[in-house]
């Protein structure tokens, strides 16, 4: 049998071969995938061949930013400085620092003279701001803003000894029973005043009160003086009304208005008692 001799297939094996044919054909077509666009090129970095310079310059870039503006310049206010203070040795002999913020600082080093005039300077500047009339009587904070205790011991004192030296007998007793009065009273009105709800410091109160006294020591040294019962009740209604005066603006303007008879009237009974002890005493 030759290879020209060829043999007929038959009808369903031909469509079968087909068949085969056309899923080779499928199959190849679905596994070839689409081509992938091209990149775009990269950019070439140059490569130089000459070696690196040790100490290279350095470039700079332009900038296209304005220029700073420079801030104007202001004029700087001049720092006070602090005042020297005083040599030790000089001392304030008017007993105010010219400062205006009370004595100076060295009065534990001054003499003791000067130490005497100052409170016997302050004593008499509160005795005309309070017994005499000026334009500071309305009110009792600037009246006696620099108060003092000094002035009212010695008024208090004073009144005593003169009782005892007008006295012939119980000297001491009379000194006693004046000092006694004279100021357990005035702890007393001080205490009456703010319990009323004065406006008032209450060592204030007490030198206010001491220096009214000043009065009624006048009276009590010229009844000493001179021995006359109808002299030393006219002497006494004198400086019991002036006591009054002196301390009636300083306790009224301190509590309430409608408060202001329960402020003065123990104030009134106590320089009317020493009033009855000045001319009791023979």
């Amino acid at each position: 049998m030759s290879h020209s001799d060829t043999i007929p297939l038959h009808p369903s094996s031909q469509s079968d071969i087909d068949e085969i044919e056309n899923l080779i054909l499928n199959s190849h077509h679905s596994s070839v995938l689409p081509a992938r666009p091209p990149s775009p090129p990269r950019a070439s970095i140059p490569v130089s061949s000459t070696p690196p310079n040790p100490n290279p310059t350095p470039t700079f870039i332009p900038s296209n930013l304005p220029p700073p503006s420079i801030p104007k310049s202001t004029p700087t206010a001049s720092i006070p400085r602090a005042p020297v203070p005083p040599p030790p040795g000089s001392t304030s002999t008017g007993g105010i620092a010219s400062s205006g913020f009370g004595p100076a600082p060295n009065t534990l080093t001054e003499p003791v003279w000067d130490t005497v005039k100052r409170d016997l300077s302050r004593i008499v500047s509160n005795l005309k701001l309070v017994v005499f009339p000026n334009p500071f009587r309305e009110d009792p904070g600037k009246a006696l803003r620099d108060w003092d205790l000094w002035g009212p011991f010695f008024f208090i004192v004073f009144l005593g000894l003169t009782l005892s030296w007008s006295a012939s007998v119980k000297k001491s007793e009379v000194f006693a029973v004046a000092f006694a009065l004279l100021a357990a009273g005035a702890v007393i009105l001080t205490l009456n005043v703010l319990l009323l709800g004065g406006h008032i410091i209450f060592f204030q109160s007490l030198s206010l009160l001491g220096y009214c006294l000043f009065p009624l020591d006048i009276g009590a040294l010229i009844c000493m003086l001179k021995d006359n019962v109808i002299i030393k009740v006219v002497v006494v209604a004198v400086t019991l009304a002036w006591s009054s005066w002196a301390a009636y603006p300083f306790m009224s303007t301190a509590v309430n208005p409608r408060r202001k008879a329960l402020a003065l009237y123990p104030v009134l009974l106590m320089y009317v008692s020493v009033g009855f002890l000045i001319i009791a005493i023979d």
